[in-house]
C-alpha cells in the first residue's frame, strides 16, 4: 500500500446570550476537558505542582469546580493528589512507561482482532473520517487536534470490541500514559510524528479488510513504537528529573 503521508491557554469561552445558561455537568465537563488538556500538552512539568489559583483565573471559575476536576484527573493518573498540599503531574519513569505501554499494546491489540469480528461498516466509516481528519491536522501541525482525533480513533476500535471488561482496563491505564503519549509524538525533531501516521495507514487498511491478526500485530507494534518515542523523551529530561522518577 503506498503511503500518502508527506516526508516533510485559553479561559473558557462565556456562553452564547440566548436566554438560557449552560447547566453544571455541561460546565463541569468543559472546565474538566480544558484541565485535561492543559496537562496533557505539557503547561505543567513533569511533578511539577499544579497552580489552582492561576488556573481558576484562566478559566474564570472558583476553587471549588477546579478541586472536583483535579479528582477526576487524578482517578485517572495523570496527577497526584497531595494531602493538604495540592496536587502535581505525576511522573512516570523509563521502566513505569515500558510496563504499562506493553500492557497497552495488548490490550489495543487484542481490541483489534476482537473489533474484526464484530465492527459495522458504519462504524469503519466513522474511523475512516477521524483518520483523514487528523491527516489535515497533521499537515497543517495542530497537535492539539491531532492528538485529539488519534486518541478517538484508538478509542472507537477498543469500543468496537464489544468487549466491556477490555475497555474498562483499557479507560483505566489510558489516563495514565495520555501525557507521555501526546509529548512522544514530538521525539526525534518529530519524524515520529510522521511515523505515526504512517502506521495509522496501515491501521485502517487492515481494520477496512477485518483483517483481525494484521490489525493486531499493527496495532501492539505501533504502541512498541510510541513506547521507543516515550522512552526517547524521558531520556530528554534532566537527569534530576530523570533520577527522581526512577527512583521511586
Amino acid at each position: 500500500m503506498k503511503s500518502t503521508i508527506p516526508e516533510s491557554g485559553v479561559p473558557i469561552a462565556k456562553p452564547a446570550d440566548n436566554g438560557a445558561e449552560r447547566t453544571e455537568p455541561s460546565l463541569h465537563g468543559e472546565i474538566l476537558s480544558r484541565l485535561r488538556d492543559y496537562v496533557v500538552e505539557g503547561n505543567i512539568p513533569d511533578g511539577g505542582r499544579v497552580p489552582e489559583r492561576q488556573l481558576c483565573e484562566m478559566f474564570g471559575i472558583s476553587r471549588t469546580p477546579l478541586r472536583e476536576a483535579l479528582k477526576v484527573l487524578a482517578a485517572e493518573g495523570l496527577i497526584d493528589l497531595l494531602p493538604n498540599r495540592g496536587a502535581r503531574v505525576r511522573q512516570l519513569g523509563k521502566r513505569d512507561l515500558e510496563e504499562l505501554f506493553d500492557v497497552m499494546g495488548g490490550l489495543e491489540s487484542l481490541a483489534g482482532r476482537l473489533a474484526c469480528e464484530t465492527i459495522t461498516d458504519e462504524e469503519i466509516a466513522e474511523i475512516e473520517r477521524l483518520h483523514y481528519e487528523m491527516y489535515g491536522h497533521y499537515l497543517h501541525r495542530n497537535m492539539h487536534n491531532y492528538f485529539q482525533a488519534n486518541q478517538r480513533i484508538h478509542e472507537r476500535i477498543v469500543a468496537a470490541s464489544r468487549n466491556e471488561t477490555l475497555r474498562t482496563i483499557y479507560a483505566n491505564l489510558a489516563g495514565r500514559i495520555r501525557r507521555v503519549r501526546y509529548s512522544a509524538n514530538f521525539a526525534r525533531e518529530r519524524q515520529r510524528w510522521t511515523e505515526a501516521m504512517r502506521e495509522h495507514e496501515a491501521i485502517l487498511d487492515a481494520l477496512r479488510r477485518r483483517a483481525g491478526s494484521e490489525l493486531a500485530d499493527t496495532l501492539f507494534q505501533h504502541l512498541r513504537n510510541k513506547r521507543t518515542a516515550a522512552v526517547e523523551h524521558l531520556g530528554g529530561m534532566p537527569e534530576g528529573a530523570i533520577a527522581e522518577t526512577t527512583g521511586r
